[in-house]
């Protein structure tokens, strides 16, 4: 199967899409699956890669590490008709998810949409940030999926959230997957711990991800803080790097427990996963998620979890057994969470079942899921055969995904307007249908 997919994220960016889409590429690629990437160039991205094809890109967008796509049509168009896909993946509902759809549109091409991200917990990267934005974000995702042919959940609560919205109602959940076997072997005692000054005997509590204001740091460096005051032997690592990282660090410098925080940047490869086994429990805090991918890396190392309840994280954990999930923000009660698996005995079972979790989301398990709602997506046919149609057909196709992308704005727009007390909802109606075909 020839697979083309649009992401508006990956590689150098470290972040859950990035790794999602690379782990996914890859794992296809040896199933023997032909994959193109298409994506933003970007500052640092490998010299010398196969199967991507990068865009030019306005770099580090509003001051994020994020770029902001600019495709050139005719070049993108020659490529995509040189790899002849057999369908197209977006994942993203904005940005090159609009030329991925645009695309399926042209060549009649079944489209699949991944809803990766929670958007209106991400709009404060984009100017003008107010709950107007993220009613926007919101309708801009959902109404997205009835472009699709399939729609990809990496979890049961997206699904039942997209469903709540009005989403198309074609959605599989299929997590996004883990090489859980080279997770579950590194050597952190000896590499990280010795590089951080962490003795072999201390217990290490750990987290690892971007350190970005959706995350709910300031809430886990408090709880973290008020752990360490009371265990005087316990260390916290964090992995990563971003704005909140002078946050959590004025919170630990307050607190007088700065010396036993440590922050080792962002970390890729064995180093990373070194650094898992360099921890003993690890928590989490963020309500943003859709799947929380660093908890299934961080189980498959071996770790259980305490964690606050919220999208994606109650999926993979089981309270009691695997980890320990809070009902709200409470720093006393995750403090107190921290200290309770500091019980070797008690923590000792939960690694156990921790590793029998993350076997359930093993990349090649996600993998033959993804492949299966490709299949079906591509027995559903589409309104044309396939991309080796003729000219015209091709026109034809542009000019349909127009029409379509056109009406996938409107209905974005009548969406906001609902919800606006003072709005004109007619007159979006009326304008949508004086411009419908004749």
């Amino acid at each position: 199967m020839n697979i083309l997919m649009f992401t508006n994220t990956y590689r150098p960016i470290v972040g859950g899409v990035s790794e999602s889409v690379q782990r996914l590429k890859n794992r296809l690629q040896e199933e023997g699956h032909r994959v193109l990437v298409v994506t933003p160039k970007m500052a640092g991205r490998p010299r010398h890669e196969t199967d991507v094809v990068r865009v030019t890109a306005v770099q580090h967008f509003n001051g994020s590490d994020f770029s902001l796509p600019v495709p050139i049509p005719g070049q993108l168009y020659e490529a995509i008709e040189e790899f002849d896909p057999d369908i197209i993946h977006s994942h993203h509902p904005f940005l090159l998810g609009d030329t991925a759809a645009r695309a399926a549109e042209t060549y009649g091409l079944p489209l699949v949409f991944t809803h990766h991200t929670l958007y209106e917990h991400y709009t404060h990267y984009v100017p003008g940030d107010s709950p107007r934005m993220q009613r926007f974000a919101v309708a801009l995702a959902t109404e997205y999926t009835h472009l699709c042919d399939a729609v990809i959940a990496p979890s049961e609560s997206v699904r039942d959230l997209l469903l709540r919205r009005g989403a198309n109602k074609a959605i599989t959940v299929v997590p996004s997957g883990v090489d859980t076997r080279r997770y579950a072997q590194g050597s952190g005692s000896t590499t990280v711990r010795a590089w951080c000054g962490i003795p072999p005997q201390a217990y290490v509590v750990g987290h690892v991800g971007r350190l970005a204001r959706e995350k709910n740091l300031p809430f886990l460096a408090e709880a973290a803080t008020r752990w360490l005051v009371d265990v005087p032997q316990g260390h916290f690592l964090v992995v990563g790097d971003g704005d909140a990282r002078e946050v959590m660090r004025d919170i630990a410098e307050r607190a007088g427990v700065s010396e036993r925080v440590h922050f080792t940047g962002k970390l890729q490869g064995q180093t990373l996963i070194d650094a898992y086994h360099a921890m003993d429990t690890f928590a989490f805090a963020s309500h943003s998620e859709t799947q929380g991918m660093v908890l299934v890396e961080a189980m498959a190392a071996g770790l259980p979890v305490v964690a606050v309840e919220a999208s994606g994280v109650r999926e993979v954990i089981r309270h009691g057994e695997n980890g320990l999930l809070l009902r709200d923000d409470d720093v006393a009660a995750m403090a107190a969470a921290l200290a309770e698996l500091g019980d070797g005995s008690r923590r000792a079972a939960m690694c156990k079942a921790a590793t029998a979790t993350a076997a359930a989301f093993d990349e090649s398990c996600c993998a033959t899921r993804c492949l299966e709602v490709y299949r079906q997506a591509i027995a559903m046919g589409g309104p044309f055969s396939h991309a080796d149609d003729g000219t015209w057909e091709r026109v034809r196709g542009r000019l349909g995904a127009e029409w379509h992308m056109l009406l996938y704005r409107g209905r974005v727009l009548r969406s906001l307007l609902q919800d606006e007390p003072n709005s004109d909802k007619k007159a979006v109606d009326d304008a949508l249908r004086d411009t419908s075909p004749k």
